[in-house]
């Protein structure tokens, strides 16, 4: 006899590494909550976008290197032989939201308005290595505003990320919006009279000032310092005298917006653009003030250093002020949950014109996470109301049970796996947290009733017999098969 085929072994049921699958309430709680922002976005009158989640690499500002592959980062592939013979374009999952809405921006640009506001929100894919809480695709939520120069449209991306961390449910006193400009610090490097060699270095030095502190950053300016393990990490190089406007600029907050405004003005000294970066910080403040963002919203903040190697003019961060246990028991505040600014750039690689944009980016994963920290996400998810099946002759009538009940805006659905067991179907419900499960045997037909099962009611009986409240309400009752949709209302109104 013939042998048999070596059998193909079985694909490892498991996700890729670095990534993660979604069920239910985390699915809906994130639904909810990006709900609820858009809902905020569209009343400060942006409009919603959905682009590819493929771009070509060059659109997406990621050129091809020597080798045979795009740069690390992303997602890459080259699509097959052109007819004709040649390459196929290299193409990538998007790595953020902004990059393709540079492509958008420039490939429509006849068509759209000027300026262009608009708000994404969707998952992005980053070829990077994976680690604790970082993950290789996740969401991201964005509003941008291309097209204007105006700071009035940094003001209103700033008071329209406070509307919005309030409309998911984060209080007044919680959270914080952080604001500061990339040109003040180019007047302090002028003041400091750094040369352009030295600025990169110098912004990377400034980047460490809330983990090292004031005297940690004069040192990695001037002659370097220890690290915590003894190490020691060389200095920019600049003088004691150099350092002095530098030190000024990222300590200059004072006890309001005047009172910081004024320091600045000191730091930036005799420079022009400083001064600007200066004016625009306060024209910030006062059109955030007419907006009815008082400065325990959003506040004038020079130690907001993220960022300013990319951005061009205002940067602003949301930080949120209360304090969560880390894994290890200890308290800490929560941190950023968005980070935004002005950048120039956004279009001119398309059309060799420089287009100013201004915008910011939610984290979402962080601020769900913070949500549920703060106890704001609903809490576990309810299912729907199950319609079990004593006899599986009768489908038709639990189906129109279930039909009557999404009718009345009741999630609800039919056992549909073998009904032999009834218990294994109330595991299903208790699996599904279905709150109510209905029951109608060839008995309760004849009778023309229903058996309504209070399944949270039960749950709390079993875990919480000490509580006599829970013993004097029944957890099954009888209801005229007339009378289901109200008696099943009238059950759910209790939770």
């Amino acid at each position: 006899m013939p042998q048999d085929k070596k059998k193909s072994p079985r694909p490892k049921a498991a996700t890729p590494k670095g990534f993660r699958d979604y069920f239910g309430a985390e699915v809906t709680e994130r639904k909810a909550m990006l709900d609820r922002i858009g809902e905020i976005y569209h009343l400060h009158g942006f409009e919603p976008l959905e682009s590819s989640a493929v771009e070509t690499v060059e659109a997406l500002g990621k050129f091809l290197p020597d080798v045979d592959r795009p740069n690390a980062g992303v997602f890459a592939w080259q699509e097959e032989d052109v007819p004709g013979g040649g390459s196929g374009d290299w193409l990538a999952l998007r790595y953020d939201l902004t990059a393709p809405l540079a492509r958008v921006a420039a490939q429509y640009r006849n068509d759209l308005p000027t300026p262009y506001r608009r708000y994404a929100m969707g998952p992005v894919w980053r070829n990077e290595k994976p680690g604790p809480g970082r993950f290789r695709q996740f969401y991201q939520c964005d509003a941008d505003t291309v097209g204007s120069a105006s700071v009035a449209a940094d003001a209103e991306i700033c008071a329209m990320l406070a509307d919005a961390l309030e409309a998911v449910g984060i209080a007044r006193g919680d959270y914080l919006v952080r604001i500061n400009n990339r040109k003040v610090l180019n007047g302090v490097l002028e003041a400091a009279e750094i040369r352009d060699d030295q600025a990169d270095d110098v912004l990377r030095q400034i980047d460490k000032f809330d983990k090292v502190g004031e005297d940690g950053v004069r040192q990695l300016l001037t002659a370097g310092r220890k690290d915590d393990s003894g190490a020691f990490i060389d200095g920019v190089g600049l003088s004691d005298q150099q350092a002095v406007p530098v030190l000024a600029f990222l300590t200059s907050k004072g006890h309001d917006n005047a009172a910081t405004l004024h320091n600045l003005r000191a730091a930036v000294g005799p420079s022009a653009t400083g001064a600007e970066g200066v004016e625009e910080l306060a024209k910030m403040a006062a059109l955030l003030a007419s907006l009815g963002v008082g400065e325990d919203r959003a506040v004038i903040d020079p130690s907001v250093v993220r960022g300013l190697g990319y951005y061009t003019g205002p940067v602003f961060e949301a930080e949120l002020t209360f304090e969560i246990l880390d894994e290890k028991g200890r308290r800490r505040q929560f941190g950023s949950v968005a980070g935004g600014g002005r950048y120039d750039g956004l279009v001119e690689r398309f059309t060799g014109q420089k287009v100013p944009a201004t915008g910011v980016s939610i984290g979402v994963d962080r601020l769900l996470a913070a949500l549920r920290a703060k106890g704001l996400t609903g809490g576990e998810a309810t299912g729907p109301v199950v319609v079990t099946v004593m006899d599986r002759d009768r489908m038709a009538d639990y189906h129109a049970m279930a039909a009557e009940l999404r009718a009345a805006g009741i999630r609800a659905e039919v056992y549909l796996g073998n009904p032999k067991n009834f218990g294994n179907q109330l595991k299903y419900a208790d699996k599904r947290s279905a709150p109510i499960a209905i029951i109608q045997g060839g008995d309760e037909a004849e009778r023309g009733i229903v058996q309504i099962k209070d399944l949270i009611l039960g749950a709390k009986l079993a875990s919480e017999v000490s509580h006599e409240e829970w013993k004097s309400q029944p957890a099954q009752t009888e209801a005229a098969r007339e009378n289901l949709v109200a008696a099943v209302q009238e059950m759910l109104a209790r939770w």
